[in-house]
């Protein structure tokens, strides 16, 4: 998960982008914070996701056949 000091980062660039403009290095350090979020939120939504068990309504396990292998290639590792 992203740092708060890092979201404060972010938020502050884009105020600052949308009121007087960035530099040349504050755009390049904000497309890589940007990334770095989207990477981090990716990886807890994959988690997230992994953990879900799908039932119809009769009971039946109807987990797709992607997210079962993927969650059995995370018991090996």
């Amino acid at each position: 998960m992203l740092s708060e000091g890092k979201i404060e980062r972010i938020n502050a660039l884009a105020n600052k982008s949308k009121k007087e403009g960035l530099t040349d290095k504050e755009r390049e350090e904000q497309k890589n914070l940007r990334e770095e979020y989207l990477q981090s939120l990716r990886s807890s939504f994959r988690n997230q996701l992994k953990s879900v068990k799908v039932v119809d309504p009769e009971g039946t396990d109807v987990t797709p056949e992607k997210l079962k292998q993927e969650k059995e290639n995370d018991k090996k590792h």
